[in-house]
């Protein structure tokens, strides 16, 4: 098992167990790309220099004594227009915040109660051993019955993040689910944005086949039929390229001729076209992720045989 992302302390009023954190997400993207040179084809390297050096020279390239070590760049807080006070690292670490260590819990409201743009990012939350497990599974047993979240704080990463914790998995396998959440301040008003939007009168029938579509339509969540298109597009690229074949292009939408359909109109064909259409739709996924899977494995061994070819040929020269 990975090493924890936090260790502390839950309590709730005078009831306290210690529990571990794990990060429950990660990047699997196979695209990564960096700065190139357009003319040699070589990586880019970035150095950090002193802020003089490209005010007094910006066209010049600095010199090694203007160039700033890793070890020696620290921290600074603009207390006012260019003037720093500097903060080191043991600093930060001795930062008097009592959530770096223990997670109080507060409050606890119905999951209902939270907007869902509020959520940020999920943790795993496991006891941090044997002896803690007893008061683990009764808390969470207990959230399971009331239908309820615990709010709390917790400092991590150079913040102190508001965050709700929910059971998760089944009563055999129990563990905790960590959601980091955003501040209010840190959502823009949705009225600004909302409040030109035109009010109109929804017909009834039309409501009616809208019901019916999304009833056809439904399912259980399933995240295995999504997969990335824009990374898929990206390796049909790259491999287009080590071919010297074509380069696949963007097309737009073809118009459509003749009369508008209008939204009842649309609804009705939907509706009646429905069965055909969720047969062509489910059948998408598994092949998109069939084309995306095959991609990487192709586009992978060709662009290692490229990169080989390529350094043979500049070792000969």
């Amino acid at each position: 098992m990975a090493r924890p992302y936090w260790s502390g302390q839950i309590q709730i009023s005078l009831v306290q167990f210690g529990v571990k954190l794990f990060v429950a997400t990660e990047a699997k993207s196979d695209i990564h790309f960096h700065q190139i040179d357009r003319k040699s084809g070589e990586r880019v390297k970035h150095q950090k220099v002193l802020a003089s050096a490209v005010e007094n020279e910006p066209d010049e390239a600095a010199d090694q004594s203007q160039v700033v070590e890793k070890n020696q760049i620290v921290k600074g807080y603009e207390y006012s227009k260019g003037q720093y006070v500097t903060i080191e690292p043991e600093e930060l670490a001795q930062l008097r915040v009592p959530s770096k260590h223990t997670m109080e819990v507060t409050q606890f409201v119905d999951e209902a109660d939270i907007s869902p743009e509020y959520f940020e990012k999920p943790y795993f939350v496991i006891p941090e051993n044997d002896a803690q497990a007893e008061a683990f599974a009764t808390v969470r047993k207990a959230l399971v019955d009331t239908k309820k979240v615990a709010l709390t704080k917790i400092a991590f990463g150079g913040r102190e993040h508001v965050a709700a914790i929910v059971p998760a998995g089944s009563d055999a396998h129990g563990g905790m689910m960590l959601y980091t959440m955003r501040y209010a301040a840190e959502l823009r008003d949705s009225a600004e944005y909302f409040r030109d939007i035109k009010k109109t009168t929804v017909d009834s029938d039309s409501l009616g086949l809208a019901k019916e579509l999304i009833k056809r339509k439904a399912g259980h969540f399933d995240p295995s039929k999504f997969i990335d298109g824009y990374e898929a597009a990206v390796k049909e690229l790259v491999e287009a390229k080590l071919k010297h074949a074509p380069i696949p292009k963007d097309e737009a939408p073809a118009a459509k001729k003749g009369k508008v359909i209008n939204l009842m109109d649309a609804l009705r064909k939907s509706v009646s076209g429905g069965a055909k259409a969720e047969e062509e739709e489910e059948a998408k996924p598994a092949a998109e992720k069939k084309r995306g899977l095959s991609l990487v494995k192709t586009t992978a061994k060709k662009a290692a045989k490229h990169v080989a070819k390529t350094a043979h040929k500049r070792k000969s020269a």
